[in-house]
């Protein structure tokens, strides 16, 4: 991906609500939004560069 792409990301994994925001700190990678709904995790994410 290039910098300034946008990924989704859909889990159903609790731990991801911990686990994606925690790497994203430690990327260049950054954590736009994120949302839960019915089990369902959501995060929007802007690839870093």
């Amino acid at each position: 991906m290039s910098p300034g792409e946008m990924l989704e990301v859909i889990a159903t994994d609790v731990g991801s609500a911990r686990d994606i925001p925690a790497f994203l700190k430690l990327s260049r990678h950054r954590l736009v939004n994120s949302s839960e709904t019915d089990g369902h995790y959501r995060f929007m994410i802007e690839c870093g560069g």
